[in-house]
């Protein structure tokens, strides 16, 4: 009788371990508000005026809010917003309606913990990225793509053929969860059976999103490292990861009708100080460029000169 206890018992603490496991090492969203995946976009209607583009970038990408706030200053809103891996993160809170200074307030409100789950039996990234689904969700109000105040376009990369796939309905938190999947440190995200990882390995500024979409302007914010501020002894493989993220960058950012691109360095940190020091550099780049963005845009007819 013992015996039989001690192997019954043996059995299911087995099997738990498995679904542990299992459920840690993949994802599959199947629910029926799923983000829908495309491959293309179809053009909006009505036409966007104003697009902006925000990048990836890890703790680079809070420059987005220093850029953002210069821009409202501005009176400059757009009618897209297309967002990569944290540019989505951001790009989410702000097309729902938040504005800088409450997207500042909602980055401050925890640490990594927030965001971060550690999945310590998964093979393909030691986060599971369920909490940073979660935060959007929770942070959103439950909100779809289709409820949102501004269209946004969400952007992720399909693991398998290394593709770009864009997100415009459903749930968005499995959609940004899938465009900041970054390879080996946030789990892949299934979603209806396909897996998604980091829009970054794709389209890290996604200018094409919002050309197919048919922006009339386009602002892109690349907040990746410049090349000139690489600093001497990097390592060969760090350089060569560059070097392919600006050939994926370089013929989007081409496409746009005006670019932010701050200066943040080499080196990037998820503290604090570094977060404050980004949104510094984003905002003090974008008040040296506005007035040429709004001379722009002024000539291209779709503001007036009395918003200038």
């Amino acid at each position: 009788m013992k015996s039989t206890v001690a192997r019954h018992g043996a059995t299911m603490f087995v099997a738990i371990v498995a679904a542990i496991v299992n459920g840690c090492a993949a994802f599959n969203y199947v629910e029926s508000d799923a983000p829908v995946a495309k491959a293309n976009i179809e053009p909006l209607a009505p036409r966007p005026k104003i697009a902006v583009v925000l990048g990836s970038g890890g703790p680079r990408g809070y420059a987005h809010v220093g850029v953002i706030k210069v821009l409202a200053e501005a009176g400059i809103e757009p009618d897209l917003i297309v967002g990569s891996s944290v540019g989505a993160l951001i790009g989410a809170y702000w097309a729902s309606g938040a504005s800088a200074t409450e997207i500042d307030t909602i980055a401050n409100s925890g640490g990594p913990l927030t965001l971060f789950d550690l999945n310590p039996f998964a093979d393909r990234g030691w986060i599971r990225g369920q909490k940073l689904q979660d935060y959007v969700n929770r942070g959103l109000g439950g909100k779809t793509f289709e409820q949102l105040r501004t269209p946004l376009i969400v952007v992720a990369t399909r693991r398998d053929d290394k593709m770009p796939t864009f997100f415009t309905q459903g749930n968005i938190g499995v959609a940004v969860r899938a465009s900041s999947a970054i390879p080996h440190v946030i789990s892949p995200v299934g979603i209806g059976g396909v897996e998604y990882e980091d829009g970054d390995e794709s389209l890290p500024v996604a200018v094409r999103a919002a050309r197919e979409a048919g922006a009339q302007f386009v602002i892109a914010i690349d907040v990746s490292a410049h090349p000139s501020s690489t600093p001497p002894g990097v390592d060969a493989s760090w350089i060569a990861r560059d070097k392919g993220r600006r050939s994926r960058i370089d013929p989007e950012v081409a496409l746009a009708d005006f670019l932010f691109h701050p200066d943040l360095g080499y080196w990037a940190s998820p503290r604090k100080s570094y977060f404050e020091m980004a949104q510094r550099v984003g905002e003090a780049d974008a008040r040296e460029k506005i007035s040429a963005l709004k001379a722009r845009l002024v000539q291209t007819g779709l503001v007036t000169a009395q918003r200038n």
